[in-house]
């Protein structure tokens, strides 16, 4: 029962064998009460069969039943005594009395005796015979005729006769066809239904197995994914276009993102380690030389290769946390506010940035603002490294946005290399020093952050003719005091 076709070849049987059941009880139930009416509406036609005869003034003794044998017919009297009964009936039940010799009541006079005597005695009408209109009485019982004992349908007629006396007729009609039929159905029904749901259950069974072939196929490439390590792998994708299908496409699609995942760790933990060698590999040498000759010893550049080696290890930081789906606060953050202050915190910087703030009251966004002044700052440092002359930056609202565009009068960046300089180590600038270069990671932490705050961070060229970064996040209209993040 682990297994899923078996599962559902078991859970198809129960199913159908509710089904099968509860429509076989009902066709039963039907053919029954059908056949029972009929058996019902046979007595009813020959009870008043008997009861006209009667109410015309017949002697019971010269009563026709119709076939006797299979039609027993009782006539009982207002005492509920048998005053007649159809010839060879030997015992009867289900009539309300057992008694199947007659009592001796007074005689029924024949048609036309004594009408003339009456009339003149009294003067009045001679009493009306009737059968009554009233649906019979039905009834279920046993008879036996002839020494054969069946279980019959009885209806029962009321008849008032001449001399005023109701008496009831109680026929029967025979019910051996009514079980013979319900008997048949019900045991082709028992045989049937065994091999119907050994059908079903195997049905299901192929059907099953077939359907999940592909998913075992998937499943067996993966665990051999799993086990080689071999991220470009991919499972088989059915030609069909199924659930099974679009699982196999979603699997290769989450194994391509997977794998563009580890490979990127993969080049990221190469390049943090060549970019760390460098910066710890020249302060050693520094400290070594200062150790043996400390006339010698460079501690302004052993002072700058910390700071490098600081300021390397906070953006891997970064990227780590970023990489592991930290996410920034929301926090209310005033960009015009912020970029001023970044830009009176860089006195040293070689060329003083201008700043044009939109005097606007919709500059703020949800956020960090740790993070955002560290895109805004590492926007500032790229444009700083670049530009000749001048660097200008500018804050304004943009169709519910917040737009920041840094700009310089540098070289710009080659359109074909505009996606490229956003991701990690890359630098355009190889031909500088590392110094001056940087570790390539700012405009890609800048990026990512851009992207986690709901933003997008793009290049292009200026009007100088320069680099033109535009940060564009979604902006807050309203929001609360500016805090941190």
């Amino acid at each position: 029962m682990r297994s899923v076709r078996a599962r559902a070849a078991l859970g198809a049987t129960l199913v159908v064998a509710v089904a099968l059941t509860a429509a076989g009880l009902a066709v039963l139930l039907v053919l029954r009460g059908n056949l029972t009416d009929r058996a019902g509406l046979e007595a009813e036609v020959t009870a008043r069969e008997v009861a006209g005869e009667l109410a015309a003034g017949r002697a019971y003794a010269d009563l026709e039943a119709g076939d006797e044998d299979s039609h027993p017919v009782q006539v009982t009297d207002e005492q509920g005594r048998v005053v007649a009964v159809s010839k060879d009936l030997e015992a009867i039940s289900g009539t309300g009395t057992a008694q199947v010799v007659p009592a001796s009541p007074a005689p029924v006079p024949s048609p036309g005796d004594d009408d003339d005597d009456d009339d003149d005695d009294d003067g009045s009408d001679p009493p009306r015979s009737e059968v009554s209109s009233d649906p019979p009485d039905f009834t279920n019982g046993t008879a036996t005729v002839d020494g054969d004992t069946a279980d019959y349908r009885f209806a029962a007629v009321e008849v008032t006769t001449r001399e005023d006396v109701t008496l009831t007729v109680h026929a029967g009609a025979p019910l051996a066809a009514e079980q013979e039929a319900v008997n048949t159905v019900r045991n082709s029904m028992l045989t049937g239904l065994p091999v119907m749901l050994l059908v079903v259950a195997g049905v299901t069974w192929l059907v099953t197995r077939r359907a999940l072939r592909p998913v075992e196929g998937i499943r067996r490439e993966l665990a051999a994914i799993t086990a080689s390590e071999d991220l470009g792998r991919r499972v088989p994708e059915p030609d069909s276009r199924d659930e099974i299908a679009r699982l196999a496409r979603t699997t290769n699609e989450t194994l391509t993102v997977l794998e563009a995942s580890v490979d990127r760790q993969r080049r990221f933990v190469a390049d943090a380690s060549h970019e760390l060698r460098s910066p710890i590999a020249s302060l050693r040498t520094q400290l070594e030389v200062g150790e043996a000759h400390p006339e010698l010893l460079d501690v302004p550049g052993a002072v700058a290769d910390t700071v490098r080696l600081q300021v390397l290890a906070a953006d891997l930081l970064l990227l780590a946390r970023l990489d592991a789906g930290e996410r920034p606060g929301r926090t209310a953050v005033d960009l015009g506010a912020l970029v001023r202050e970044e830009v009176s915190q860089r006195a040293s910087d070689r060329i003083a940035p201008e700043v044009t703030v939109a005097d606007d009251d919709s500059l703020e966004v949800g956020g960090s603002r740790g993070q955002l002044a560290r895109v805004v700052g590492n926007l500032l440092d790229n444009a700083e490294r670049h530009a000749e002359r001048s660097v200008a930056v500018s804050v304004r609202a943009d169709r519910g946005d917040v737009l920041v565009e840094v700009m310089d009068d540098g070289a710009g960046v080659p359109e074909d290399e505009r996606d490229r300089i956003f991701e990690r180590f890359v630098r355009l600038d190889d031909a500088r020093s590392r110094d001056d270069g940087g570790a390539g990671l700012g405009l890609a932490i800048a990026r990512d952050v851009a992207s986690r705050h709901g933003g997008t961070l793009t290049v292009g060229e200026g009007a100088g003719g320069g680099a033109r970064f535009t940060l564009r996040l979604p902006g807050r209209p309203g929001a609360g005091a500016v805090g941190d993040g």
